[in-house]
């Protein structure tokens, strides 16, 4: 079986909230006010079936879950825009182009579900993300927009679909 994405499955909840903690531990970033402590990590399949909303997961050849990323109507966001959430890969996965694709995958979802923009939020110290999502044409903000509830984030960036 080759790499590629699927939907979440509600078996996959355990694995991705341990590979979101654990990318987060490694990158000295687990701390307050980020999706580690976010009760929701540890049931992403839930989460993902509210309306407009998607998750996709990440597998290696043998299927195994690698990561995953998804867009999600996140409270308080203006009229048309989604969030870029839960964008997190295992050490092995980084550096083979998943995360670009990912990123295209929950792009072109979030254009299927009729948004104009996609906005996220990330850390300093997840400097390979950043320098990610700017090749893809998401721009720095000067605050945060919309509720998501993680003040621990300082970076929010902004595509325009």
């Amino acid at each position: 079986m080759e790499p590629g994405f699927r939907a979440i499955r509600q078996s996959d909840n355990p694995l991705l909230a341990s590979i979101i903690r654990d990318t987060l531990t490694e990158f000295n970033a687990a701390r307050s006010g980020t999706v580690y402590f976010d009760p929701t990590t540890d049931d992403l399949f839930s989460l993902f079936q509210q309306a407009g909303s998607r998750y996709f997961v990440a597998t290696n050849e043998q299927d195994m879950v690698w990561g995953g990323a998804g867009v999600y109507p996140t409270e308080g966001l203006p009229a048309g825009y989604c969030e870029l959430v839960k964008f997190y890969l295992l050490p092995a996965a980084r550096g083979r182009g998943n995360g670009t694709a990912l990123t295209k995958l929950c792009l072109e979802a979030a254009r299927e579900l009729g948004y104009t923009h996609v906005y996220l939020e990330s850390l300093p110290e997840l400097k390979k993300a950043l320098r990610l999502y700017e090749r893809e044409g998401f721009e720095y903000l000067a605050a945060p927009l919309g509720r998501s509830g993680h003040f621990g984030c300082d970076r929010w960036m902004l595509k325009k679909l």
